[in-house]
Parts: C-alpha cells; structure tokens; sequence
C-alpha cells in the first residue's frame, strides 16, 4: 500500500489500518502450506463420467458428489488424483459396509493419480454413502492425513396410474395399480391422508404398487397422489435434489351408496343365552330415520323374507351423533358372508355388519408326540414339546392358556373357529398331574393329563454276577462258560443309569424268566418273576414322582427263587436260562430282551471205565520182542476225561488212568501157552470222536507190573467198549 507524501491520516483510522494489517497477517500465519488430500476425484459408471469438482450439490449444507445409478449393485470404476505425489505414501480408500472393493486403489502413470473399481449394496437402501481417503503421515508419531467425500446415489423414477374404471362410491375403499421403474424407491405408508375428497395411501404388496382410494364426498371429485421417493432426483440444471415426483392426477365420480352403512362399536357378539333373551347393549351410527323405542329386524339379504339374524332395539340418542340400542341375536354371522340389513316392515333402509359367533366350546382335544400321528389321549410327558390341537366353536376368537406350560410360535399354527393348534413344551420340572386349559382366565373344563416317560430303557442297567464283578447284561452275548462252583446268581440295579439330563424313561417294568436243565437239556425247574419295577435313581430330576412301595429296592438273589435245586448243587454242565424281558403291556412301543445262559464247564471228568481189551500185545522186562496177540481181556480202570475248552460237554477222544488188566481173563482154552495174569497198569486210550456209538473200539497204550509173573511189562492193542 502507498500513500502521498503529503497525504496524513487521523489518529483513530491509523489505528483501524494498523489492526487490519495485524489481522491478514495472522490469518496468513494460520493459514495451512497445503490444501486437502484430494485435488479431484472421477466416479464413472457405465457410460459417464462424475468429477467432484463438478457434480456436487449440497446436502444438509454439505456438498456431495452425485451419481445417477440403475442397479442396486451398481459398479462404478473411481480415478483419485492427489494434491500432493509424495513418493512412498501412497492412497488407501477405507473399507466400508456400503461397498465392496474389486480392485484395491493402485497408482497409475507414475502415482499421478490411482484407480480403483467398487461395487455398492443396496444403494436405495443405503445411507450417508461416504468414501474416505487416507495417506501416510509426514513424520513419525503424526496421525495420517483423510479426506471424507460425500455420495449422494440419484436415480430417476417414474410412477403412473392408469385407469379403465373411474367409479367409487361414498365409504367404499378401491385399491387400483401403480405402474414404476423402481418401485423400491417409492415411499409407502400404512396411513391415510386425511380431510380430503378422497383420502389415499400407498403400499407395496409382492413386489407392486397398490393405491387405496376412500372418498368421502359425492360428485366429480378430482385424486391428487403426492408420492415421496426414498432416493432423490436432481432438478433445475442439477443444482437441487427433490424428493416429491410430480402429482398424479385423476378424476373420479364418486356415487352415493344405494344403503346407508351404519358402524358399530363391537364387531364380535357371542350367541348364547343372554345376548339371545336379555340382548347385548350395542351403540350404532344414528340413522336420521330412526324412530326411538322401536325394533328393528336384521337380515342376511336385501329382499323381503331373509332370515332372522337379530333385532335391534333403539333406547336413547347420544350426544356424538349415535343411537344407544339393545341387541338381540338369533342366528350366527360372519362378516365375510354377507352385509346384514336393518330393515323396517321389510324394507331394507340400513345396513351394518359384526360377526356373530357361538359361545367358544371345546369339544375335543388331540396331542401329538414328535414324530407321532395325533392321538386323542390328553397324556403329555414332563419335558416334551407335543402339539395339542382344540376342535369346537367359535375357536379363532378365544384367548386360550395352558396352566404352568409355555406355548412356543410355530409355523404350523392353525387358527379357524373350528380348530387351533399350539406347539406348548412341558416343564420338565412340572409338579402337577393335570394341566388346566384356560380361555380368557376362565377354564374350558379340558385339560391334558401329566404322565411320567414309560418307555423301555436298554439293558445295560440291570448288572449280574456269579462270582465275578458284576457285569451289565448286554455285555453278554451266548453262552458262558463258567468251570467253577456257581454259589448264587444276584441281579443288581444301576438306577441312576436309566433318566439323563436329556432323557427320560420312567419305570422299567422287567420280567425275569428262569429255566434250569441238566447236561442232557432235560429241564430241572422253571420259575418266572413278573412285574419287577425299576425305578430311576436320584439323579433324575423326576426322582420325587416315582416313589412307589412297587419299586424294588435291593438285589435279586436266583437261590431265593429256585426251590428244588440251587445253583451249587447242579451237576456238571448244568445250564441256567435267564432271560430278562420288559413287559410288553406297560409300554407302548416293543421292548428289549436280553438271554443269559450260563453253562456249568467242567475240564476234566473223572469217571471208573469198564472195557474189554481183545488182540493185545504184550512185551515183559527182558524179552527182546512183543508176544503174540492174546484173547479178550477184562480192565478196570480209575480214568481221567479231558472236555474241549470251547465245546459244551464234549470230551476229548483220549483218556489217562490207571487200575486193574486181567490177561486172558475169557481165554478158556487149556493150553499151557495161555498166559493168564493180573497186572496194574496205567494205559492211555483213544477213542472214537462219536458221542452217539453204542459200540466203540478204544486204543491201549500203557503199562505196569503182572502180580503172578512178577515183572514189568509193556501192552499196546485194541479194545472193545460199551455204552449204555
């Protein structure tokens, strides 16, 4: 700034001068070295190209870069040109739930500028759409530079209404169609306009566009629609956004309704024996004819001879414009049947409409078990989720309870007046024997019976032992051999073992069937226990509900019911036959069984044989060579048996024992080369495998010492056996 030489300046303006020269320079001062992190962005779509520099408008006094979209899922490519290249920091673009990133910003001709491609969720639905930029800091410990740019997604929508039928009449409500390009981008509402000639309100129903027209007043009446839009267009030149289409205009002749339509305020009256004689107190529309303390009769049909459905009784007139009156039913109604008439000398001069309903009854109740078919037995089990269906009248109306239970929504609900079905899960802790079923606080006089779980458990519970640890009775699979003395056989309980946390079961209703036989299978005794209880154990949660004086406390000895020979007094290879069943008539479904069969092993038999030796040979201490084959000997001998370890009573074909051989014994012939003697022997014999031979032909091998003879000697030769 310059002045004259010769020009002075007051005191005062000198001051003013100095301060607003202080002012710029701090303004300056204050000023940043550098401007924002962008110098221009370019948003591009399919065919055009948007610049922040350009295409802004504000918003809530904020600018904001717009963009014309037709998808939902738009895909835009963006160009991000810096304000300043600084090499080694380059842009990043926040990730945001508004868009997905395709392609990650990359530089581009040396870092002039970067490229990256995005695609936008549900940009009618979309909200406050920013992207954001950020770049490395300067020095350490600086926070990094962003930018936020606003986006405003702009799309052009149409809305038309087109018209065949220009009709309405007065408190008659016609729904037409909307066409629209968008129609998610129309604004709907569930509420009325109001005061108007015709009151409006838009919805939007699978997908269309419905209009609902109400007129209130008679004539040619003019529908002006003023429909909103969810996303803004641009108007005047792209400087201004809008919200409102243009009105929709159409002409309507509105006619008058043949009857006038009276309102009432109660839309249910129940049929019973009150509303029928003394009649329900009813407050209906003032029909400017009405005459006071008059009836009035109300049908089904506009022409003379209708049924009778109630009658009317007008009282007192009130001061909003209404008629106070009684009524009286004698007929049920549905409003969706048909308008009801209120007539005078059978002409119809009003008309009305309620629901008439019988007195909610309930005349049966089924139960469904998961997994089952319904049943008419009310029985529900403590922790279950059944499905209990109510048949009767008048059911749709009803407010229906279940005392101490909780209904859980379903799908599968029904709701008529004939039938309504709920899904109810009972409380596992239930305490109850019967759960009460309430309409509206009062009870139906129906309920569902609580019973405890009955079904058969596995019998993995039931335990056994005959003189080794006890053992469940699955673990045993065919027969058992045991070779040694059975003292007893106990049966014990696991009853904790039977309900869980996730299953219930109840009692176990077993029947123990016991059968004794020799080694031969003949049958020694037969016994059967029934109706053996088992209850669940302490850690049920239902332990309290199935105390009963039937439950068996402590084992089940088998020698308490065996009478005529216990078990350590069967012979060898005895058999016990126990067979653990659930009884059959306490249950609803099939239950398990489970065989026991013990088998009294033995290894070896010891047993005083008879034979007849024949042809033996024979070789005495000292003589080099056998003698010849000799006549038919006797033996008596104190034998040992050897039994197969893995068969039931089936020997081994060889023994081992010793006694007695007379030599020659049936030798009757006088010659004095017949050699007649007695020895003691130990011999060891073959025998046939056949267990069914009468006649067998044992092998001899052995030897011993002949008493007459006085030596040793050695014998090998067939013999002759027979079985009895």
């Amino acid at each position: 700034m310059r002045f004259h030489p010769g020009f002075r300046l007051p005191v005062p303006s000198l001051f003013v001068l100095l301060g607003f020269l202080l002012t710029s320079l701090a303004a300056s001062a204050q000023q940043p070295a550098a401007g924002g992190l962008l110098r221009e962005l370019a948003l591009r779509t399919d065919t055009t190209r948007y610049l922040l520099s350009r295409n802004t408008v504000l918003v809530q006094n904020e600018p904001s870069l717009y963009f014309y979209y037709s998808q939902e899922d738009e895909t835009a490519e963006l160009e991000v040109y810096p304000e300043i290249l600084r090499a080694g920091k380059p842009l990043r673009l926040v990730r945001s739930a508004d868009f997905l990133l395709l392609d990650s910003l990359t530089a581009v001709s040396g870092g002039q500028f970067y490229r990256a491609k995005i695609r936008f969720k549900e940009l009618t639905a979309s909200r406050f759409l920013r992207l954001t930029f950020t770049q490395a800091p300067d020095s350490v410990g600086a926070a990094p530079r962003t930018q936020t740019v606003n986006l405003l997604p702009v799309t052009r929508t149409s809305l038309e209404l087109r018209l065949t039928d220009t009709e309405l009449f007065v408190g008659e409500e016609k729904v037409f169609e909307l066409s629209s390009n968008n129609p998610k981008n129309i604004r709907t509402t569930a509420d009325w306009t109001k005061g108007r000639d015709i009151d409006y309100r838009i919805t939007q129903e699978k997908g269309g566009l419905r209009l609902h027209v109400l007129p209130n007043a008679l004539g040619s009446r003019l529908l002006t629609v003023q429909a909103q839009t969810e996303r803004p267009f641009l108007t005047d030149n792209n400087r201004r956004i809008s919200y409102a289409l243009p009105p929709i205009r159409q002409e309507f002749t509105v006619k008058a309704s043949r009857l006038r339509f009276l309102s009432v305020d109660k839309k249910e009256i129940t049929l019973d024996e009150v509303s029928r004689r003394k009649g329900v107190e009813l407050i209906l529309d003032n029909g400017r004819t009405f005459d006071l303390k008059r009836t009035y009769r109300i049908e089904d049909q506009e022409e003379a001879g209708g049924a009778l459905i109630a009658e009317v009784f007008t009282r007192q007139y009130l001061t909003n414009d209404r008629v106070l009156c009684w009524l009286r039913v004698y007929n049920t109604h549905r409003q969706t049947d048909s308008y009801l008439y209120i007539k005078e000398n059978d002409q119809a001069k009003y008309i009305t409409n309620f629901n008439i309903s019988p007195k909610t009854t309930i005349t049966a109740v089924s139960v469904r078990h998961r997994g089952g078919d319904w049943t008419s037995s009310p029985n529900v089990n403590p922790g279950e989720t059944v499905d209990v269906r109510l048949e009767g009248e008048s059911l749709a109306r009803a407010r229906f309870h279940f005392e101490d239970v909780q209904v859980i929504p379903s799908d599968s609900s029904v709701r008529t007046d004939a039938a309504v079905i709920y899904r109810i899960q009972v409380p596992v802790t239930i305490d109850k024997k019967r759960i009460t079923i309430f309409n509206a606080g009062t009870p139906t006089g129906q309920s569902l019976a609580v019973r405890e779980f009955q079904r058969p458990h596995p019998l993995d519970f039931v335990g056994v032992t005959f003189g080794e640890a006890v053992r469940p009775m699955t673990r045993f699979n065919g027969p058992v051999l045991y070779d040694q003395t059975v003292s007893d056989v106990v049966f014990s309980f696991n009853t904790a073992g039977i309900d869980s946390d996730k299953q219930l079961y109840g009692k176990q209703y077993l029947t123990f069937d016991i059968r004794t036989q020799n080694a031969k299978g003949e049958l020694i005794e037969m016994r059967t226990l029934d109706n053996v209880v088992i209850c669940p154990g302490e850690n049920s949660v239902r332990a309290a509900f199935y105390q009963d004086k039937q439950c068996q406390v402590g084992n089940i000895s088998l020698n308490n019911l065996l009478s005529s020979r216990k078990t350590y007094l069967l012979d060898d290879w005895s058999t016990i036959i126990i067979t653990v069943r659930h009884n059959s008539a306490q249950y609803q479904e099939a239950g398990f069984t489970q065989k026991l069969e013990l088998v009294l092993q033995r290894r070896v038999k010891f047993d005083i044989d008879i034979s007849f030796p024949g042809g033996l040979l024979t070789k005495y201490k000292g003589e080099s060579s056998f003698t010849s084959f000799g006549g038919i000997s006797l033996a008596t001998l104190a034998q040992f048996s050897f039994y197969h370890p893995t068969k039931i009573n089936k020997l081994r074909p060889y023994k081992i024992g010793g006694g007695f051989v007379a030599l020659n014994a049936f030798n009757l012939s006088e010659n004095p080369d017949i050699k007649r003697d007695l020895g003691i022997v130990v011999l060891g014999s073959v025998y046939p495998t056949r267990s069914d031979a009468k006649l067998t032909f044992p092998l001899y091998l052995g030897g011993g010492y002949l008493m007459n003879k006085r030596s040793l000697f050695f014998l090998f030769g067939p013999g002759i056996g027979i079985r009895l």
